[in-house]
């Protein structure tokens, strides 16, 4: 049966520059990449050796310790690079694109005649199962274990995010496709969650095989884990997989046609970015081309991702694993004079969730933000302003502390297995103490990984 919420906390940060509803071919990336720092806790052991060939859908590499979880590559090219950082972990793996495409080809089948087992199995061999995460700990989903439910949420309610019923329009049948593998893994139900302000795609409102709840309200009424907390919460012991759509549309087309395509639509969002508009590429390209002659100015700060959330790449950055969309602000890093711009201004340019400007009187106007935080880390008080903007039964400020004590049995109790670093950006966001937040909730999750999992 159906379920809707309305949230009543949240906050909507209205920035300049979301992206037209265009979609444009981008011409084909020089050099592509895997970066298994998108893969929270992954160590990879690389197969391919620099200077060999690789197909588009052949591994390579996998999770040294889970050797099922494999990684193919998104194209045909040679690989380049093996980018290595401190104590030679891997950071990159950089593959150069050939002319010429050749891709790993199998039967196709339909996800609906065949088992469980046949399901995994086909995920886990053609790198299709990365695109599954869990809750608790919000990285890779554990093929050993059996969600007690799987999480799709339709839209991103984060700033400047893709809209999903316009990527997806038009892929109903491989949508369709992906729910039906999905619904071989879980022996509870698969639920998606529409916009019950919108009007969301065909794609979405026809899906069978589902659970369609519908929920309302300000961001992060669009991220998964706000879902999951109000139609279907976890227990210590539980597990829920989550998934984006356009991953959905991946698989289902893995299904559909026997080899791994790996082109995805990424909005080119942010004040400082010309020709904002849907581009097709590929998975893990470098964001040369598409940022290339796009941009206002130069000082800027090129985000895979979006606002929150999102990792500053540069503009010869690659493109993030899960990423469907690359958002360029400004770097902020100039003098502002403090009686004009600065803390002493008027402020009518300014946004704040404490109504300290007058722009709180006009909800509906756009900024244009910079990255500056205007501040730096200072003593951790109590405000109440978190509690404002998390739409969870749970006490924000009390759980970031446990997690600073390394209390662990107090996380438990504060609901550290529900949570996951995106879920608590608006709270960082929105401290006074400049605190990085989302950096805090992920080493809770890692102490809970170590000793409670």
């Amino acid at each position: 049966m159906s379920k809707a919420v309305r949230l009543k906390k949240g906050l909507d940060i209205k920035l300049i520059g979301e992206a037209d509803q265009v979609k444009v071919d981008l011409e084909t990336p020089t050099m592509v990449a895997i970066k298994p720092s998108d893969f929270h806790g992954l160590v990879p052991k690389v197969i391919i050796k620099e200077g060999e060939k690789v197909k588009r859908g052949e591994v390579v590499f996998y999770d040294k310790y889970n050797k099922d979880v494999k990684f193919v590559s998104p194209v045909t090219g040679v690989l380049s690079e093996v980018v290595r950082g401190e104590k030679r972990r891997i950071l990159e793996v950089r593959i150069k694109v050939s002319e010429v495409d050749e891709v790993v080809q199998v039967d196709p089948v339909d996800p609906s005649s065949i088992s469980r087992e046949e399901v995994m199995k086909t995920m886990l061999a053609n790198g299709l199962w990365p695109y599954l995460k869990q809750r608790p700990l919000d990285k890779i989903a554990n093929p050993a274990v059996t969600p007690k439910a799987i999480f799709i949420s339709s839209f991103d309610s984060s700033p400047l995010a893709p809209d999903y019923d316009f990527i997806i329009h038009g892929q109903d049948q491989y949508f369709q496709h992906g729910l039906n593998a999905l619904a071989k893994l879980t022996d509870g139900k698969v639920n998606l969650t529409l916009n019950a302000k919108g009007a969301p795609d065909e794609a979405f409102v026809n899906a069978k095989n589902v659970q369609i709840n519908r929920i309302s309200g300000k961001h992060p009424a669009g991220n998964v884990g706000t879902q999951i907390h109000h139609f279907d919460p976890i227990d210590k012991g539980e597990f829920v997989f989550t998934v984006n759509p356009q991953d959905v549309v991946t698989i289902g087309k893995f299904f559909a046609e026997g080899k791994f395509d790996s082109s995805k639509y990424v909005a080119l969002t942010g004040s400082e970015a010309n020709n904002r508009k849907y581009y097709k590429t590929i998975m893990g390209a470098q964001l040369t081309p598409l940022v290339e002659g796009n941009l206002v100015q130069d000082n800027v700060r090129v985000i895979s991702g979006n606002a929150l959330t999102g990792e500053a790449v540069g503009s010869d950055g690659f493109l993030g694993f899960y990423d469907a969309q690359v958002t360029v602000l400004p770097e902020g890093d100039d003098y502002k004079f403090f009686l004009t711009k600065g803390w002493l201004g008027p402020g009518f340019d300014k946004f704040s969730s404490h109504r300290l400007f007058p722009t709180w009187l006009t909800p509906n106007k756009k900024y244009r933000l910079d990255t500056n935080l205007n501040g730096e880390e200072r003593g951790f008080v109590v405000t109440g302003e978190m509690e404002k903007v998390l739409p969870f039964d749970i006490l924000p400020m009390q759980l970031i502390k446990a997690i600073i004590v390394n209390d662990i049995d107090a996380m438990e109790e504060l609901g550290i297995y529900e949570v996951a670093p995106e879920d608590f950006a608006l709270c960082e966001y929105v401290c006074t103490s400049k605190i990085e937040i989302q950096e805090k909730i992920r080493e809770g999750l890692d102490v809970i990984e170590e000793e409670c999992m």
